[in-house]
């Protein structure tokens, strides 16, 4: 429930960031709206992935690292 506290917090700070950009009328401002795009659903597919898996991927992990540091 934290990670989805945090990305809705980050997504509401970047609707505030691109409207206060999109106020703006620099032509050189970029594309912003794609890149608040692009965040929030890279956000939201890291979310729709390590929810339903997180306890495999910390097995994953901790087990990685396990045989790295035992050597075998």
């Amino acid at each position: 429930m934290r990670a989805l506290a945090w990305l809705l917090t980050t997504a509401t700070a970047l609707a505030a960031t691109l409207a206060a950009r999109l106020r703006d009328d620099d032509p050189e401002r970029g594309d912003v709206p794609g890149w608040v795009m692009i965040t929030v659903m890279t956000a939201a597919l890291v979310l729709a992935i390590l929810v339903p898996f997180r306890e495999a991927i910390v097995s994953a992990v901790q087990n990685a690292l396990a045989s790295v540091t035992t050597g075998g």
